[in-house]
């Protein structure tokens, strides 16, 4: 899989302009907030998540336009193909090879790509939210129907958390909880069971990156914790038991807090290096380390899933990273495509870019051209 071009029209600074890409390494080079990353995250935006960077729809359009519009060729599946994004104030809207879409869902899966930026190198830092945010996104590029799981879920928890909430004042309501807690079962088990499945594939790779990364020093394990007792070889109907239970058993103990604790929202991946935990007590440097082996896990896992390598798209994370951890990147990414942020005009590359106040300037002129030609 790889990029051949794409169109920016009203995109955040960026000027509306058509550029096209070498399917090695791409160098996108500049001084800061000229525009690099804005190109990183309209490549993103097409793999149908949410902007790496937590901006809202609004956001991303061109100050005074009413909207903005994007449109990626890419080869894929041995075969050029396209999607076009628009959007219009908090709404994006999506069109996959001229065929119109109901909603963002049903392009994921088509364009696949791994994103690495210096938030996440938090990934180990921060709370477990972040981290099961990576499990899930990873999971939808290989399962889009994953996606519509994680929905429902987070649907039925809001009404569950608003059902707690008005029971200390309505007492009769309390009856109604069992029906919700079947629906937050059912809907927990399938995507504990997604989550377990790829966790296994992760965790060798990552595994195995790491100690590449270390040169044998130190080793990292990932263990998936959950708070209903769940383990990894468990059935949908066993795990759907096992958050059922609980949560009849901390049915008071949630009216009181007034929302659900226990269920798949609140499951953690643990990463420990030298069976010490990485989040208290890794190192700045094996933080970064377990990051970047996550990362590469994570792409060599949607290349086994997809049968086609995902584009990787690296944005300012070098400058994070010493000589060894960048060699060592650069090396396992050979042979793919990627898309690479700095401010380093040395690095090696296939099509180097230069973005200066939103304009791209390529080192050959016949790789970008005004927008509409």
């Amino acid at each position: 899989m790889y990029v051949k071009s794409i169109t920016l029209e009203h995109y955040r600074n960026l000027k509306n302009t058509r550029i096209f890409f070498s399917e090695g390494i791409n160098v996108i080079d500049g001084d800061n907030a000229q525009g690099k990353t804005n190109l990183i995250e309209s490549l993103w935006l097409f793999t149908g998540g949410r902007s790496f960077r937590g901006a809202r729809e609004s956001e991303l359009i061109a100050f005074g336009e009413k909207q903005a519009r994007t449109e990626l060729c890419f080869h894929s599946q041995d075969r050029d193909q396209t999607i076009a994004l628009t959007i219009t104030g908090s709404k994006r809207t999506a069109v996959l090879n001229d065929v119109p879409k109901s909603g963002l869902s049903q392009i994921i899966g088509s364009f696949c790509a791994v994103v690495f930026s210096p938030d996440h190198l938090t990934l180990i830092k921060n709370g477990p939210e972040e981290r099961r945010s990576f499990i899930d996104a990873a999971i939808c590029q290989i399962r889009p129907s994953y996606a519509a799981v994680l929905s429902r879920y987070k649907r039925v928890l809001n009404e569950r958390n608003a059902l707690l909430k008005d029971i200390p004042r309505h007492r009769d309501l309390e009856d109604t909880l069992d029906i919700w807690d079947e629906r937050l079962a059912h809907e927990g088990a399938l995507a504990a069971q997604e989550r377990f499945h790829y966790i296994e594939k992760l965790t060798g790779l990552a595994e195995t990156f790491y100690a590449g990364i270390s040169d044998g020093k130190e080793s990292l394990s990932l263990t998936y914790k959950t708070t209903y007792g769940g383990q990894s070889g468990m059935t949908r109907e066993e795990l759907k038991e096992l958050i059922l239970a609980s949560l009849l058993k901390k049915q008071r103990d949630d009216i009181y807090c007034g929302f659900t604790t226990s269920g798949i929202h609140r499951d953690d991946l643990t990463v420990t290096i030298n069976g010490r935990e990485a989040r208290s007590f890794g190192s700045q440097g094996q933080q970064r380390s377990a990051v970047l082996a996550l990362k590469l896990a994570e792409a060599s896992v949607l290349q086994q899933e997809k049968g086609e390598a995902p584009v990787i798209l690296l944005d300012d994370v070098l400058s994070e990273l010493d000589a060894s951890r960048q060699s060592y990147l650069l090396h396992k990414l050979e042979g793919l495509q990627v898309f690479i942020t700095c401010c380093d005009t040395h690095i090696h590359s296939d099509h180097k870019l230069r973005i200066a106040d939103g304009v791209v300037v390529p080192e050959d002129e016949s790789h970008v051209s005004p927008f509409g030609q």
